[in-house]
């Protein structure tokens, strides 16, 4: 296979301060905020060290124009980024929560940009498959508003420069960040052209989206897909998930390019999840969305990074993607994986497959080809 890769070291100059974690204030003593440089950094250097980088082909970033920002985003949310990008003491993306310093704006379109050029690479067969190590993260972002560390909507500002300028139709979003996808969703949430399926940890963040009932309106109805896991689930929950609700949904939906919100805090090591994945479950959950994007795309899939805070294990979650996505294998071992892939609770659990089994009654809902006015003209 060829992968195309792609990090700029820009993304780990996108400064998001001291905090407590994510908090400051009285009786917090600062710390690293949580969605630091590190976890990112660290995967770019164990791609290089461990010798994978021979193995993948160098796609260049190139950052987002503003009218890439505006085919997602309002003038007035780009305007204030770029504003308080202006400012000395830097700003927030909209939520209180998600700070950024001085020139955050300017890397925040290489980000959006390093996800566009990720897409095209794909969709022009310079390589099979891509992965987007980008920086600051997107799916939190909304149209009108940043948050939950995201200011622009990476995912969905590479859907739209592919559906304007590279001939693609239908996209599907398959998003396994341990936070709701709320942002993608909203701005496809009237499109029944673009599926968007989050798999997350019940009321984790956003507390109030992410709910089985939220499907989408208008035309959109039945086009978003959430699938809010209990917390603690591991392996078996997400396998199950992927086997009676994604494949079925995408097989339905048949879209021109899939592409994956990746986010490693989902995995048993994340400070701000509490699920149990392992590098072993991203492995197999890459495996079957290449599966899947060969049977109903010509294997078109892409992976933009998205949330993971922890510095140790991301590399490790990281590095198993790119080795099932190339087909090479580093010869780098997970030396948490034997441990932790060994945890009761990886099994399937009766309420987390009753969930699964919920959602799963919604799939043929699922917008199709024959179903679309859209695709059909009508």
């Amino acid at each position: 296979m060829r992968t195309g890769w792609l990090w700029h070291e820009i993304y780990a100059w996108h400064d998001t301060g001291n905090a407590a974690g994510y908090l400051s204030g009285p009786g917090l003593q600062p710390f690293r905020h949580f969605e630091s440089p590190e976890s990112k950094a660290r995967l770019a250097s164990l791609v290089e060290v461990s010798g994978m980088l021979e193995h993948l082909t160098r796609v260049t970033a190139t950052p987002a124009s503003e009218q890439d920002l505006l085919r997602v985003h309002t003038d007035e949310h780009v305007e204030s980024m770029r504003r308080q990008s202006e400012d000395p003491r830097g700003g927030d993306m909209g939520d209180g929560l998600s700070p950024f310093a001085q020139g955050g704006y300017d890397i925040a379109r290489w980000a959006a940009g390093g996800t566009i050029s990720a897409i095209k690479a794909v969709v022009t067969g310079e390589v099979d498959n891509a992965y987007a190590l980008v920086r600051p993260p997107g799916h939190h972002a909304r149209p009108d508003t940043g948050m939950g560390f995201c200011m622009f909507a990476n995912i969905a500002i590479g859907i739209e420069y592919a559906r304007q300028n590279l001939g693609v139709g239908r996209v599907a979003v398959v998003d396994w960040d341990v936070h709701h996808g709320n942002g993608t969703e909203a701005c496809f949430e009237n499109d029944p052209e673009v599926l968007t399926i989050s798999l997350h940890q019940n009321g984790n963040f956003p507390a109030d989206t992410g709910k089985v009932e939220h499907r989408g309106t208008g035309d959109g109805f039945g086009a978003a897909i959430n699938i809010p896991l209990p917390a603690g689930s591991g392996d078996g929950a997400y396998q199950y998930a992927l086997e009676h609700v994604v494949a079925p949904a995408l097989r339905r939906f048949a879209p021109d390019l899939i592409i994956v919100a990746c986010g490693f805090d989902s995995s048993n090591a994340d400070p701000l999840g509490k699920m149990l994945l392992t590098s072993t479950s991203y492995s197999a959950m890459t495996n079957t969305m290449m599966e899947l994007a060969e049977e109903l795309c010509e294997g078109k899939l892409v992976i933009s990074h998205e949330g993971g805070y922890s510095p140790v294990y991301v590399p490790f979650c990281g590095l198993a993607v790119l080795e099932t996505l190339s087909g090479q294998r580093s010869g780098i071992n997970d030396p948490y994986a034997a441990t932790w892939d060994a945890l009761p609770d990886q099994a399937l659990a009766p309420a987390q497959k009753a969930l699964v089994d919920r959602v799963a009654t919604l799939v043929d809902e699922v917008p199709s080809p024959a179903t679309s006015t859209l695709s059909t003209g009508a």
